[in-house]
């Protein structure tokens, strides 16, 4: 009796060591995200703008969180580097809106950044101004990262890239260009980074499509609607921002700024906005969203 409840044992043993060797890992909550992003035009994406920054400060580790908690598709976050070279999250060239203190974010060391609470409100926090590669660790796996890249050179941009590729997040940034003709520059650094480049006009729509496919393309208010249908047509996302206008519209007034964005620009598939929350909400009850 006991040799075979040894044998039993045993064979659990083994059936459980096969099953783990067999059983695909759990789905990831970034792998629905891309898959809506790549696979699904008609649902809209929502990116929220140095991301949850109303319950947090902005480009805060505690920002991204609560973004992912929300279940946001998309946080923006802006990169600089510092007098040592390390790559962090700040808006600004100066660290005076977001700390209270004086100089720019490249005449500090990290170290000595690392002193100044962030400010939420105008009132101090226990937020640390973030390394890009913190916001990159703890994004992976949860959502995607849209680098408004502010580092302003070529050896930022190539470290930016690396530390993308030493997380394992290359699948889930989009690196925003101001300028489409800095695409080659990134391409030669990592052929593999998502690029999202911004057009200002239809001139620069056709030479971004012609320069080869980019998941998704930047546009302004002043877009019409041939010009989009142009982009969807050759398969790339449309973002447009919700922020300014549109956002004070829906503060004033629920859904009136998202209802007046979705009127004008009925084919945009991303959008950008200080109100990720409240749009999330908007979106679904429209049967928008997942």
């Amino acid at each position: 009796m006991k040799r075979c409840f040894f044998i039993v044992l045993a064979w659990c043993g083994t059936w459980s060591a096969v099953h783990a060797q067999t059983t695909p890992p759990a789905r990831e909550k970034i792998d629905s995200i891309l898959e809506d992003f790549h696979q699904r035009p008609d649902r809209i994406l929502v990116a929220a703008h140095r991301s949850a920054h109303t319950h947090y400060p902005e480009n805060s580790l505690g920002a991204i969180k609560e973004a992912i908690r929300q279940g946001i598709d998309i946080a923006e976050l802006d990169v600089r580097m510092t007098k040592d070279s390390v790559l962090v999250l700040m808006h600004d060239k100066t660290i005076t809106r977001t700390t209270g203190k004086k100089g720019k974010v490249s005449s500090y060391t990290y170290a000595e950044l690392q002193q100044f609470p962030l400010l939420h409100n105008g009132q101090p926090t226990t937020e640390r101004i973030p390394t890009f590669k913190e916001a990159l660790l703890l994004a992976k796996g949860h959502i995607i990262i849209d680098i408004d890249f502010k580092a302003d050179s070529q050896e930022a941009a190539r470290q930016t890239c690396a530390e993308i590729k030493s997380t394992g997040t290359t699948k889930q940034v989009l690196f925003f260009i101001y300028d489409h003709q800095q695409a080659p520059f990134l391409q030669s650094i990592d052929k593999q980074i998502p690029i999202m480049p911004r057009s200002h006009n239809a001139a620069e729509t056709a030479a971004i499509l012609g320069m080869g496919k980019f998941p998704v393309i930047h546009i302004d208010d002043s877009f019409s609607d041939s010009v989009i249908t142009t982009i969807r047509t050759a398969g790339p996302r449309v973002w447009i921002n919700a922020l300014g206008d549109f956002d004070e519209m829906e503060r004033a007034a629920e859904n009136t700024g998202f209802d007046q964005l979705l009127s004008k620009f009925r084919q945009a598939n991303v959008i950008q906005t200080d109100l990720p929350e409240q749009l999330l909400r908007y979106l679904r009850k429209k049967g928008l969203h997942q």
